[in-house]
């Protein structure tokens, strides 16, 4: 490893903290959250990209239609990305092949992609001439997807979970009626995020109870042009007029009760994003079992002092063993008003984050660890 691995440019450590802000922009899911800069020859910031979502154009592609759009050449110029550059082709491109084709000459990237078909960018951009460094804020860089990393490498779907309550934390009154606690603006979001997820998962109690359609619709009513699968988990069987079958296909009983083996199945099944919704059975079982990635909750300006509460018992007997997390500013930010409801956004508190152990500066992964974004 000579000098240049270890040393980078003030303009390129600006740059990579402009990219790390850009990527929270972006929603967090099946695909990481990354964000790209494109510098100048003599260091000046040209353009910048985030990737919006799954399908959507990835950061370094986002950020080179952006200098395009300007009428800007990137010729010979330095793209500062937080991940290595995806190297396959999915909903998009690879970006080893669009920063080719751009004729930029130099990439910095934080860490490396750890999903085995993207991984293997930097190999690509080194063999095409390109001058290729990593492990500039490695450490910020895997802190901002630690959720993901953690997925990836269990090989699981990206959990969310969405709890709409009020503010005694009730989910529904004693006579079990919980429609509408949320806002129809809190509503409409959720709606929103059905048609982002890979799958939506319930226990089957929710479908006895209140026999849900579960699937992603417009503000107008209508469905939405891409659904979710729909999922059940739980050992009762699913009455077979039960609204959440549909007739499109995109129906899946998952008999058991073991949150793991429900996301394994699912996993398998070719789902990499679960938004998790039901009662306070399910809930608390993927909170307790430590599988929730994300938290959503919609907070509604209502007392009910007695009902149907959020979560059951977490297994927590004392304050010292209780879950902690954080706000988190990622698409759209942590706290937002809809209508009369507060919207949170939250990820688990974790331990600092120690990078991938191939992103160190200068460093290529011999061998990737295991998709991208």
């Amino acid at each position: 490893m000579n000098a240049a691995d270890t040393t980078y440019t003030s303009a390129e450590r600006a740059a990579m903290g402009s990219a790390l802000a850009a990527a929270l922009r972006g929603p967090r899911g099946a695909n990481p959250l990354v964000g790209a800069v494109i510098l100048s020859p003599s260091g000046e910031p040209l353009a910048s990209g985030y990737h919006r979502g799954a399908g959507t154009a990835h950061a370094e592609a986002d950020a080179i239609f952006e200098a395009a759009r300007q009428g800007i050449d990137v010729r010979g110029t330095t793209m500062v990305v937080t991940l290595e550059p995806c190297n396959h082709v999915g909903r998009t491109n690879p970006c080893a092949q669009a920063i080719i084709g751009a004729g930029i000459a130099r990439v910095v990237y934080a860490v490396d992609d750890p999903h085995d078909p993207a991984a293997g960018g930097a190999r690509t951009l080194r063999a095409a001439g390109i001058d290729v460094r990593s492990g500039l804020e490695a450490i910020e860089s895997t802190n901002l997807n630690r959720e993901w990393f953690d997925a990836v490498a269990a090989k699981r779907p990206f959990v969310t979970l969405h709890i709409a309550q009020t503010l005694d934390s009730r989910i529904a009154a004693v006579d079990g009626t919980s429609q509408w606690i949320s806002s129809p603006e809190s509503l409409a979001d959720n709606h929103g995020l059905r048609g982002l997820i890979d799958a939506i998962l319930v226990g089957t109690g929710t479908v006895l109870a209140d026999n849900p359609r579960l699937t992603a619709r417009e503000p107008d009513g209508g469905l939405s042009a891409r659904q979710p699968l729909r999922a059940v988990m739980g050992l009762r069987d699913v009455p077979p007029d039960a609204a959440v079958r549909g007739d499109d296909g995109r129906f899946r009983h998952l008999p058991t009760r073991d949150p793991a083996e429900a996301l394994s199945t699912l996993f398998a099944d070719g789902v990499r994003h679960v938004m998790v919704e039901g009662g306070s059975s399910i809930l608390s079982t993927f909170l307790a079992a430590g599988l929730v990635d994300e938290l959503i909750v919609y907070l509604a300006p209502t007392l009910l002092g007695s009902g149907t509460p959020a979560l059951n018992d977490l297994g927590i007997s004392t304050l010292a063993d209780a879950q902690h997390w954080s706000w988190d500013e990622a698409g759209g930010g942590s706290v937002r008003t809809l209508g009369n409801d507060l919207r949170l956004h939250l990820r688990p508190n974790h331990r600092a984050a120690t990078p991938p152990k191939n992103s160190v500066p200068g460093i290529e992964a011999a061998e990737p660890v295991t998709g991208g974004h």
